[in-house]
């Protein structure tokens, strides 16, 4: 058998110019399970099409159109079903697919002939049933692998989200599928290539981190219908990405390709149970025979995708969704097919068929030594047709977006204390706690039907119990980690209902102390709010004090949850990976003071010196859209989880009013479903809204669709900003698309864009700059204005597959879901504004969490002896196994958009083994502090990946966009 053993033809192919440039000490930058390319003999390879690998690929033949078929299953990690029932194949009156079948199947046709090849994705899947297979099929399974003939691609724990997963999340998925993976599976197992066939709109940074995990290419399937069009046009559905404006290439260039056929076969050519397509039927005897004309409808459908692609190397995927349940259906035809086409060549055919794999068709595009058209922004929004925009996912299910981003930060807290905490962390005073249940259920989380909100209503419930459930895991670990860290084991309390006041200890206690861990590697101040029945209170070392009356929002939005009748606010800080405990004891009992009840409002402003101040205007949240139901006379389309349609491009004024009250805060109420609160605390240089929409009322039967709309002055000349994956900014502009001509059909829905962290607007003298916690759609549709949705309510299907209305109700709220969340603005310089809504909006995803004691409790804790600098962020630290730990450090900064932090930056990290004072021995604790060395300014070199050896050429590196020439230099390097 073959043993993976490598070639070395493409070895070393660099272009000129884009030679590895290596900073001093940082030749071996491995990050284990990240790039997914060391062995367990530790041995660093080079990534490209020949990591040990004997080359398993077929022959092609270079005076022929070679057709590389790709047999491969699309498994959802939950859709129309929970991940559970897909895998049992459960419920099969919602939809017939079970994907232990599957794999069963393809595995006993792979034996049957060692021609065919099988490629499979979603490892969430394969671990489940890996783990419930004898060691003879284990054994089996690895030399497929070994061979080439299964071949792993993408590897992360599902096939992420790309517009409402934050890159943190996607980091930790991929991380636990490809570790997986490696340590089943080795070098063999390894995917190179990125697989992202269903995900609807790609995203930059997906594509960059792609790049630098290794990977040598990208495929997918899904983009706009006029982009599609025009790249067929002109031959460049096959391109190369370069999906970082910071980062020298080609550290962040991706080769990417789109498929032809979405991700399904040809039209005429799926031979899966669940299809009607006749069979190859190739008895001569038979009155049925058809293979003449199956070999000419395939040859002519060969001819007709060759005329669109670039070189004589075409791909076809032969599967779907959760096909080859029966796999001797599939592959009975395609080995007919392969047959009776490559037997026309004796007649002259120039074409030839051949089973294949992604990475073998990329090998064979790189031999072709061609160059390829550039891309350096992103593929959204994106539209199937000229009224169906798939913008509405960017806000489906606003509860479950925001559960997930806590979850994000909680599972790094939990991550964190069982580094600081030690063994003690998962088996102490509390019990026994682990990190790796909320870690699956964060990972099958990031699945492009999960956080997108794009799935049925069962199956939305199951993401979110599964997120609850990892809570629970984690709250043993982290309270055992506190235990330790504190060296107190009274009863820790969990409050997750604080953003609706409810917190039983702290409604009922007289004497309680909060524990404020902040995850971040830099100290933060942080409000405070907590349910009370108190008037007055003492809390030490707090700034700020105060208690206000709970709003009648708050009260009707709890329900029977809780029975504070106050709030206790007050700002706390806590230091870099670590926490600080106030003490908190009630002073009097009875009514607030007249000072404290409503008013009405002035201003509202604090002593923190501004750049500006926000022309505040009382029309934000006071609007929507109502959702067209599709019976119009341009398109049927109706709005739905998926696509955002309105039925007018001038939204409903909510109301023309607003009821208001100034109690330390400014609360207005613009009708009985839409309210919103104004504070800004007293050391904060930002404006919070706080948000509550719901029930949306559908009385009208009009479903609906609410936004918040920020005017100003400022002048934006149509041009905005949003995040990608909370990572790198893009510049976006209405009616716009930077490399083709956009024919504009939806003057709302087409120009929404994704936001997971933060939308700007600027002009030379402001920039007014809003971080939001959760993912969201908005847009800028008017010069000066900012528009983000905020929820959204439906009657109507949009025909994309779910088959269910986005109308969300639950146990608690039959009439309709209520959502409450949080926008902070900011106004500065633009010059300067980075240096404020970088660590803003790392905040908001990674906040501090609170926990509770009865009593008093006075421990502080740091595990850094120095913060680290403003410009690097912590992006992990978790157990790797008994022996090591996971740290991963970012430069979080792009390189133009600040002067003081876009600079490189030098972190050396140095153990400080800490000493016993009673004995003067040193000790190696849990909480071992990692001492912060040697921050200098710019390094002058660039760190490259010595992993990827895979070099694409370009057409220019000056990109055209729409007849504006942009030619890109870049001063300074960033190291991720």
């Amino acid at each position: 058998r073959l043993i993976c053993i490598q070639t070395t033809e493409l070895e070393h192919r660099t272009e000129p110019g884009l030679e590895h440039r290596t900073e001093p000490g940082l030749e071996h930058r491995t990050e284990p399970g990240l790039e997914h390319r060391t062995e367990p003999n530790n041995l660093t390879h080079l990534s490209g099409f020949d990591p040990h690998r004997t080359d398993s690929c077929h022959a092609t033949k270079p005076d022929m159109l070679n057709v590389h078929l790709v047999p491969h299953t699309h498994d959802d990690v939950g859709w129309l079903k929970t991940v559970d029932q897909y895998y049992y194949g459960d419920r099969n009156d919602i939809q017939h697919a079970g994907v232990q079948y599957i794999l069963d199947s393809v595995v006993d046709q792979l034996l049957k002939n060692p021609d065919r090849r099988f490629i499979y994705v979603e490892t969430a899947f394969f671990y489940r049933w890996w783990k419930r297979q004898d060691s003879s099929m284990k054994q089996t399974v690895q030399q497929l692998v070994n061979e080439g003939r299964l071949e792993f691609v993408n590897g992360g724990w599902c096939m992420s989200d790309e517009a409402t997963t934050h890159y943190s999340a996607v980091i930790d998925q991929m991380t636990m599928g490809l570790r997986f993976l490696n340590d089943t599976f080795g070098v063999c197992g390894r995917p190179r290539v990125a697989w992202h066939i269903d995900p609807f709109g790609h995203a930059r940074e997906h594509a960059s981190m792609f790049a630098q995990m290794g990977y040598d290419g990208f495929f997918f399937g899904r983009l706009d219908y006029q982009d599609r069009y025009q790249r067929m046009m002109q031959k460049e559905q096959e391109l190369l990405w370069r999906a970082s404006d910071s980062l020298t290439p080609p550290m962040a260039d991706l080769f990417t390709g789109i498929l032809p056929n979405g991700y399904n076969p040809p039209d005429g050519f799926c031979w899966d149970q669940s299809c009607s397509d006749p069979p190859i039927r190739d008895d001569p005897d038979l009155e049925d025979y058809n293979v003449d004309d199956v070999v000419k409808r395939f040859l002519n459908i060969a001819s007709a995708q060759s005329m669109v692609y670039k070189t004589n190397h075409i791909i076809m995927t032969m599967g779907s969704d959760f096909q080859y349940e029966n796999a001797n259906l599939w592959y009975k035809n395609l080995d007919k097919l392969i047959h009776y086409v490559n037997a026309q060549q004796d007649l002259g055919s120039r074409v030839n068929v051949l089973y294949s794999t992604p990475s073998c068709y990329l090998q064979e595009l790189h031999r072709a030594n061609l160059t390829w058209a550039l891309k350096t922004d992103d593929f959204f929004p994106y539209a199937d047709d000229a009224h169906d925009f798939w913008t509405g996912y960017f806000s489906s299910r606003p509860a479950l977006k925001r559960y997930e981003r806590l979850s994000n930060s909680n599972l790094q807290t939990c991550n964190q204390l069982e580094v600081l905490g030690g063994p003690t962390s998962t088996n102490g005073p509390f019990g026994k706690g682990d990190s790796q249940t909320m870690k699956k259920a964060m990972a099958v989380a990031q699945h492009h039907d999960a956080v997108s909100g794009t799935e049925k209503q069962h199956v939305a419930n199951d993401y979110a119990r599964r997120l609850a459930t990892g809570w629970q895991h984690c709250q043993v670990l982290v309270s055992n980690g506190l235990a330790v860290l504190s060296g107190s084991t009274a009863q820790r309390f969990y409050c997750d209902y604080l953003n609706i006041s409810v917190c039983p200890l702290t409604e009922s206690s007289k004497k309680f102390s909060v524990n404020v861990y902040n995850p971040l590697g830099r100290p933060v101040t942080w409000p405070v709010r907590l349910p009370v029945n108190g008037t007055a209170y003492a809390v030490s070392d707090a700034a700020g004090t105060s208690v206000l009356p709970l709003s009648k929002d708050t009260h009707n939005v709890r329900r029977s949850r809780g029975f504070a009748v106050n709030e206790l606010v007050f700002e706390v800080q806590a230091p870099p990976l670590g926490f600080s405990t106030y003490s908190v004891s009630l002073l009097q009992d009875g009514p607030l003071a007249a000072s404290t009840q409503p008013r009405t409002p002035t201003a509202i402003q604090n002593k923190v010196p501004t750049h500006g101040f926000i022309n505040y205007k009382n029309r934000m949240i006071r609007r929507g859209y109502n959702a067209s139901d599709g019976n119009n006379s341009e398109s049927i389309q109706p709005s739905g989880a998926y696509i955002f349609r309105p039925n007018s491009s001038t939204p409903f004024l909510i109301s023309s009013t607003a009821k208001t009250e100034f109690i330390q805060e400014v609360r207005q109420w613009f009708s009985p479903w839409v309210s919103q609160v104004v504070r800004l605390y007293a050391h904060s240089r930002t404006l919070e809204l706080e948000w509550t929409v719901g029930p949306l009322p559908i009385h009208d039967d009009l479903g609906k669709e609410v936004i918040t709309r920020i005017d100003t002055s400022i002048e934006s000349s149509e041009i905005f900003y949003t995040d990608s994956n909370g990572r790198e900014v893009l510049q976006r502009k209405k009616d716009f698309r930077p490399t083709w001509h956009l024919k504009q059909s939806e003057p709302i829905a087409g120009n929404y864009y994704p936001i997971n962290s933060r939308a700007y607007i600027k002009d030379d003298v402001d920039q007014l700059t809003v971080v939001t916690d959760r993912s969201q759609g908005g847009s800028s549709i008017h010069n000066g204005s900012l528009e983000i949705m905020l929820h959204r309510r439906l009657l109507y299907d949009d025909v994309r597959g779910v088959a269910e209305p986005l109308n969300e109700t639950s146990a608690i709220f039959p009439e309709g879901l209520v959502v409450r969340g949080r926008l902070l603005l900011s106004l500065d310089r633009p010059a300067s504004a980075a240096d404020k809504h970088r660590p803003l909006a790392q905040e908001m995803v990674l906040q501090p969490l609170l926990t509770f004691t009865d009593g008093d409790l006075h421990p502080d804790f740091s595990g850094l002896q120095a913060a680290l600098p403003p410009a690097v962020h912590l992006l992990t630290l978790t157990q790797w196994d008994a022996q090591s730990v996971l740290l991963r450090l970012e430069h979080q900064f792009q390189s133009w958009e600040s002067d003081v932090n876009s600079k490189p930056v030098t972190v050396n990290l140095q153990t400080n083994r800490q000493t016993d004072k009673q004995t003067n021995k040193q000790t190696d604790k849990p909480w071992q502090k990692h001492n912060l060395l040697g921050v200098g300014g710019p390094t002058g070199g660039a760190t490259d990946q010595p992993w990827r050896s895979v070099r694409w050429q370009v057409e220019s590196d000056t990109v055209y966009i729409n007849s504006v020439t942009h030619t890109h230099t870049h001063t300074h390097t960033h190291t991720h």
